[in-house]
């Protein structure tokens, strides 16, 4: 769906989407850090779409759409501005989670739920996808359908595609949303959303909308950009349900480790009867579910909530590939169905690294022969990995999480 952790950007010790805006298709940013630039191209905007125009012929867009398309597609400098944006520091995941799954979001999911039962139980019926998973996507992505942003897509998209940082990727969900114009789902100046180019109440790129929207009311089009939701929850269901999403399974669970817990083994998955006879427990009580393999994490290291990850956790990662956003959708969905907070306290007092020392992390990382698929600042799923692989050769406890005593331990080397 989007690409962007797109209603919800965070960074240290939490993965970051190419966009700051959460959208849930989102792939990781590995592009090398660059300094801001809001200045066009030498090229004009222009002289690009005329460019532009023979690949997307080539790629199958009709003449006419080209024609009725382009014709409003205009440069948004300020787009440039706040794709380039990027703080000094990031934010950790209890800062994120604070507002992910506030008290207003979890109130407003509630009476989300009620006046959708009916759909949302024809959604799960066919899908197999809980409500609560999908309006607690819903609540992120767009505020229940209240934020589901205002620029021209077409515009949003070429704009990045022109600016040429990731020119190949915004330029392939340009021509796809010129395929959803092309097949008269929507028109160019109804096709509206972020200004990273996601689109409707759960904020699809053009690319996953192609492969994974539905008619859910059979009316003959894939309406995500409607005031009526049927059509984008179905969608996410779908293509929570395609990423391989198991009924009645839970994304994860907290729990709490018996004493004197050896924490490496947090280092591969296991079934959870291993799990189990290992001491683990459920933190709210009751018995862990059972499964063929689960994953135990710890978001914010060993001094936060220890979390044992289902299989339908990496489903939720194929919608946004953040840690951070998966996260908030399982507890949000959680607390959606009456659970309550985290028991185990998040460690507030650590200390965020800077966009220097993210950068320093990776650039030592790299040196040691550990792959960060990038240097820029930005931690993502390479990063973590990286930093646990680090962990684990330095006889540290191999959580993926980046502290200042990393940096420490990797300046040594």
């Amino acid at each position: 769906m989007t690409t962007m952790l797109a209603p919800g950007c965070v960074g240290a010790n939490v993965e970051r989407s190419p966009r700051p805006d959460a959208r849930p298709d989102a792939r990781p940013d590995t592009r090398p850090e660059t300094r801001v630039s809001t200045a066009p191209q030498a090229t004009s905007f222009g002289a690009w779409q005329s460019a532009f125009r023979p690949r997307a012929r080539a790629a199958g867009i009709s003449a006419d759409v080209l024609d009725r398309s382009l014709r409003t597609t205009a440069y948004l400098p300020q787009i440039i501005q706040l794709d380039r944006a990027q703080s000094e520091f990031a934010r950790p995941i209890w800062d994120y989670l604070d507002g992910a799954v506030s008290n207003a979001r979890i109130r407003d999911g509630r009476a989300a739920l009620q006046r959708h039962a009916d759909l949302l139980s024809r959604i799960e019926a066919r899908y197999g996808v809980a409500p609560e998973i999908i309006v607690a996507i819903w609540g992120l992505e767009s505020g229940y359908g209240a934020n589901r942003g205002s620029t021209h897509t077409l515009s949003a998209l070429a704009t990045l595609a022109y600016e040429g940082r990731r020119a190949a990727f915004f330029e392939a969900q340009l021509i796809a949303a010129l395929r959803i114009i092309e097949g008269g789902e929507v028109t160019p100046d109804r096709m509206i959303g972020s200004w990273a180019g996601a689109m409707g109440h759960t904020q699809f790129m053009p690319e996953s909308y192609m492969a994974h929207a539905v008619d859910f009311t059979g009316d003959g089009r894939r309406n995500v950009w409607s005031d009526a939701p049927a059509d984008a929850l179905a969608s996410a269901a779908a293509y929570i349900a395609e990423s391989g999403w198991t009924r009645g399974q839970p994304w994860g669970v907290e729990v709490l480790l018996p004493a004197g817990f050896d924490k490496m083994l947090s280092a591969a998955p296991r079934p959870v009867s291993e799990w189990r006879r290992l001491g683990l427990t459920r933190a709210a009580g009751g018995t862990l579910p059972d499964a063929a393999r689960a994953r135990l994490m710890f978001p914010a290291g060993a001094r936060g909530p220890a979390l044992l990850a289902y299989d339908n956790f990496a489903a939720l990662k194929e919608y946004n590939i953040s840690d951070a956003y998966v996260i908030a959708v399982g507890h949000l969905a959680d607390r959606l169905a009456g659970a309550g907070a985290f028991r185990a306290g998040w460690p507030r007092d650590d200390r965020p690294l800077s966009l220097s020392e993210r950068t320093e992390v990776q650039r030592r990382l790299n040196a040691l022969g550990y792959d960060t698929a990038g240097i820029d600042g930005r931690i993502g799923p390479a990063t973590m990995a990286a930093v646990q692989a680090f962990q684990q050769s330095a006889g540290l406890l191999p959580d993926g999480y980046v502290t200042p005593e990393v940096l420490e331990r990797l300046r040594r080397r």
